[in-house]
């Protein structure tokens, strides 16, 4: 039954997704091929396979993180603080996807780092719940000492707690993505989220902005937002897990 159920809501966010999402991907693969043939028309001198040849160089640089600014090109995502960035997004299992090692020395090592990064990411992001929950509980009682609630001083430390997470981790870095990225406050949300849950699609990446300057403590702080929130997130998963079983 359980099998089932997992089955079925599976097949439930594939069609919604489909409905959703298709009809946009449709449209955005139309205006890519009339763009294409518009500047081939438009510019006769061009060659069809030349520039399906410059289109491919130019997705491929770009993955590496080369981006063309006029007739120069921009670097920068593997100097230290993004090289730091993309070991916490290796070690949390977040993998972007955006940005990856184009050398076989490089791949070896991410996987060796992986190897060992992986286990101790897990044991830190559980010592800091454990602290968190810890916290928590002390609160509680302490509640329960002064006021002499049971039940209710529980619930309400609780409460508490989800509240301060879903501001510090959730709903206030939105703020801050907004700022220095540009984004929505819906795309910045969806970041979060997609973020601590380790989903990490890497549609949205901060710090990639090869437009904007961007401050040399800013990918540091979301590193500690990152390991925090995931530790914050985590426990409420579990509290979710805990429920469902």
């Amino acid at each position: 039954v359980l099998l089932l159920v997992y089955v079925g809501y599976l097949g439930l966010g594939a069609g919604v997704l489909q409905a959703l999402e298709r009809p946009a991907e449709v449209q955005a693969a139309q205006r890519l091929l009339q763009q294409h043939w518009e500047l081939l028309a438009n510019h006769t001198c061009l060659q069809g396979p030349a520039l399906q040849q410059l289109i491919q160089g130019i997705i491929q640089a770009y993955k590496s993180g080369i981006t063309l600014q006029g007739n120069t090109t921009s670097l920068g995502r593997w100097d230290f603080s993004g090289s730091f960035f993309f070991s916490i997004s290796a070690i949390t299992t977040i993998g972007y996807g955006n940005l990856s090692p184009s050398t076989a020395a490089g791949r070896i090592f991410c996987i060796l780092f992986a190897l060992f990064g992986i286990p101790l990411n897990l044991v830190l992001l559980n010592e800091i719940g454990q602290l968190m929950l810890l916290g928590v509980q002390h609160c509680a009682h302490r509640l329960e000492e002064v006021f002499h609630w049971q039940k209710k001083a529980s619930l309400l430390i609780k409460t508490c707690a989800l509240v301060t997470g879903l501001l510090l981790f959730l709903l206030l870095p939105p703020l801050l993505f907004s700022d220095k990225e540009g984004w929505s406050y819906e795309e910045g949300f969806y970041y979060s989220f997609i973020t601590l849950s380790t989903i990490g699609f890497g549609d949205y990446v901060i710090g990639m902005n090869p437009d904007r300057t961007y401050p040399g403590w800013y990918k540091n702080v979301i590193s500690l937002w990152i390991l925090f929130g995931m530790a914050w997130l985590a426990l409420v998963i579990k509290f979710c897990i805990s429920f469902l079983e």
